[in-house]
């Protein structure tokens, strides 16, 4: 059974040549396809595609189509029985494909299976996720979370309940790595390109989980992960994105009211985030770092506000 290989790359040049190295390195019968999408990325990526991997279907797109358009763009392309999303800033085990593969294989009611993701130095990253209720949207990755880290609801919404090493049904599944059946894909449908990065794939394993496909968790099968290489780029366009993206989710599954209640909270803690900056630069404290804060939380606060466009 065929596997396919999907990675939209922007700007991470060397990590998605190690990417592809370890990709290429995997023994899998039969070999997989791979397709690299480049979201118009100005490091010389296609070219360096073209010169060191001219196996690989590059798709260079003209603009930046986001996680969501770039992996859409993609599976359109791919011919395999099964479609491993993956980031450019990972890099596979060797056994990686041929586990993930084999699990779906031996399991036809799991739609999507995802390895254990390891930091750099081996450390086991959190990848397992229970779905958002709109409780989650306001302890989770916000001031909340700073001011009460190890919070119940954001534990609760990690698995941080069950140990890293057991294989699990999630409910999601972060996307660095997943390892789709192309039958859960055609139910569940492509990503939804109106969240341009972040809780794409919450909402698709949220529409996978509906059409009846179960998400397994597998840690036998690891991928190390240099975790926000593209996105974190440019740091305050990825924060923006992120809580542009909870906003859109909580109007797509829990209605307006609750949109507008993550808004208005967000708004309101952005902005003592950007008074408490303000005042310490004021009082001289570290002020080229205040400087950039304040400009970053003004850029947030901007665009969160009502009317706001991406």
């Amino acid at each position: 059974m065929s596997l396919s290989v999907i990675i939209v790359n922007w700007n991470v040049k060397d990590l998605l040549r190690d990417c592809l190295r370890s990709v290429f390195a995997s023994p899998l019968d039969p070999p997989p396809e791979v397709i690299v999408v480049d979201n118009a990325s100005a490091d010389g990526s296609p070219a360096m595609v073209q010169r060191e991997f001219p196996q690989v279907n590059l798709i260079a797109s003209p603009r930046n189509l986001g996680y969501a358009g770039g992996n859409n763009l993609g599976a359109a392309e791919a011919s395999g029985n099964f479609l491993l999303l993956l980031n450019p800033d990972t890099r596979l085990h060797p056994d990686a494909l041929h586990l993930l593969r084999d699990y779906l294989l031996d399991h036809p009611q799991v739609g999507v299976a995802g390895p254990q993701l390891l930091w750099p130095d081996g450390r086991v990253q959190s990848s397992r996720r229970r779905f958002p209720t709109p409780a989650t949207l306001f302890w989770e990755s916000t001031l909340l979370e700073q001011w009460f880290p190890g919070n119940a609801v954001a534990r609760r919404y990690r698995f941080e309940d069950v140990p890293p090493d057991r294989p699990l049904a999630v409910d999601w599944l972060v996307g660095a790595a997943l390892c789709i059946r192309r039958e859960a894909w055609q139910a569940a449908g492509p990503l939804d390109e109106s969240f341009f990065m972040y809780f794409e794939e919450t909402d698709w394993c949220r529409r996978c989980a509906a059409a009846g496909w179960a998400i397994h968790y597998l840690p036998q099968a690891k991928v190390v992960h240099y975790e926000g290489q593209s996105s974190g780029q440019v740091l305050a366009a990825r924060t923006l994105r992120f809580q542009r993206s909870k906003i859109r989710y909580a109007e797509k599954w829990f209605g307006r009211g609750w949109a507008i209640a993550v808004r208005l909270f967000l708004l309101a803690t952005f902005g003592l985030q950007w008074l408490e900056e303000s005042a310490k630069w004021l009082i001289g404290h570290k002020r080229p770092l205040r400087r950039e804060r304040i400009a970053a939380y003004g850029q947030v606060l901007r665009g969160l506000g009502v009317g706001s466009e991406e």
